[in-house]
């Protein structure tokens, strides 16, 4: 199977870096097709902890090419700190192994401004943005007025164009009590990275079609998760582009028969961060277990998640919206030491019981979770390489989540390195 999406099931920070290294072993090519640098993925190699925010987790493997698709928005100085801090650890990263769609909107330094602005003005409205930008980013590429990758290769354009986005910016920056930005400085700057990166934009649309032409293993990465998805997400407390496994096609520039296989990537629990409803959510000793076990803090900002049980309505939910082939279950390891472990499997409102995630925010925020429970386990599983030689509570949990979905179980990640994990599926991906 040449074209593999993995996409998160939750509220983001479900573990897919981790399980997209382990696939890249035999992947060709990896490719982010959404989000920003609002976006961290975690992984630990031999020890060693990489924090990634734009740059494709399959970076660590020698012989994968990253890609950084149309659909991403991209802060210019925020990728190029990540390449020269990653070059300084050793890893090579040349324009053979990062690509850059000439397509790929910009983050300008009026979108973090605005970002930062408005949420300071919100008071008690505030969605919890990471200020990075990213939302401001998106608007302008919908209103047709922000600056893409090859912008930056044409001096005489991006001067133009600048100058009459920047006069309405600062106007607006001005009415938000914040202070307008310098032409020259970003002129300056933007061409500036615009030559450091040029080697790296190209028409990635292109190279991945005939990558597939000629065979290569496609492993398309997502950011954050299947319900922070600006269609389909808790909204407004979502993120600004589309989460969902369709949107590789549309942040990659391929069509959608040539994707051959969806993973969702399930934490045994759930944890979201900033605001929004959570119907499992644990404000007691269990959530903070969750917390400092599973240490649970934003590899972007720091913040810490809020944890619950694990909500397998909206699983279900993210298995018909994604469309899932099958699931890999993370962060297995953190429940050891829980003398009970529950999953939500309906919710209750009104007098009425529902096995789907609603629409509406009022809706979601008045639900009662209905729970399954399950005896825990205190062995520790990180060393565990076979389902068989789990703890028998802990098999049974992973059944019945399996049997819930409907989806098979692909992989269980058991601990946080590369080698703590149980391989259960007997398909093959590449």
């Amino acid at each position: 199977m040449p074209a593999v999406v993995v996409v998160g099931t939750q509220w983001g920070d479900e573990g897919k870096g981790k399980i997209v290294d382990l696939l890249t072993e035999k992947a060709h090519y990896v490719i982010r097709f959404q989000g920003g640098n609002n976006a961290g993925h975690t992984l630990v190699v031999n020890g060693k902890k990489y924090i990634f925010h734009l740059i494709p987790s399959g970076i660590l493997h020698p012989h994968t090419v990253c890609v950084i698709g149309n659909g991403v928005v991209v802060d210019p100085e925020v990728l190029l700190g990540e390449i020269a801090k990653l070059k300084q650890e050793g890893v090579p990263i040349g324009p053979e192994k990062l690509i850059i769609s000439e397509r790929a909107h910009l983050i300008m330094p009026y979108h973090k401004a605005l970002d930062l602005a408005r949420e300071a003005k919100a008071k008690g409205g505030k969605i919890g943005t990471t200020g990075r930008g990213i939302g401001p980013c998106y608007e302008d590429k919908v209103g047709r007025r922000g600056f893409r990758m090859i912008d930056l290769l044409n001096p005489r354009y991006f001067k133009e164009k600048l100058e009459v986005v920047l006069e309405e910016k600062n106007q607006v920056l001005r009415y938000l009590s914040a202070e307008p930005l310098s032409y020259e400085d970003i002129v300056e700057k933007y061409l500036s990275y615009g030559e450091a990166l040029r080697p790296h934009i190209k028409d990635v649309s292109s190279i991945l079609y005939q990558a597939k032409r000629e065979g290569k293993n496609l492993l398309f990465e997502g950011a954050q998760g299947t319900f922070l998805d600006i269609d389909f997400g808790t909204y407004p407390y979502v993120t600004s582009s589309n989460t969902l496994a369709g949107n590789a096609c549309c942040g990659s520039g391929i069509g959608p028969t040539e994707i051959d296989h969806v993973m969702g990537i399930v934490k045994a629990y759930t944890t979201r961060v900033g605001e929004g409803p959570f119907p499992t959510e644990q404000k007691n000793e269990i959530g903070e277990y969750l917390r400092e076990k599973g240490g649970e803090f934003g590899s972007t900002t720091g913040r810490p998640r809020r944890c619950g049980w694990l909500d397998l309505v909206m699983v279900k939910t993210a298995v018909r919206l994604n469309g899932l082939s099958s699931i890999a279950i993370t962060k297995l390891d953190v429940l050891s030491g829980l003398k009970k472990i529950k999953a939500c499997v309906s919710y209750k409102i009104d007098g009425k019981e529902l096995d789907y995630f609603p629409s509406t925010l009022d809706e979601l925020s008045r639900v009662e979770p209905k729970y399954e429970e399950f005896e825990g386990w205190d062995e520790d599983l990180s060393q565990i390489s076979r389902f068989e030689d789990l703890p028998k509570t802990a098999q049974t949990y992973l059944q019945f989540i399996q049997s819930y979905l409907g989806v098979p179980i692909y992989l269980v990640s058991v601990g946080p390195d590369r080698g703590h994990q149980i391989k259960l599926g007997d398909f093959k991906l590449f």
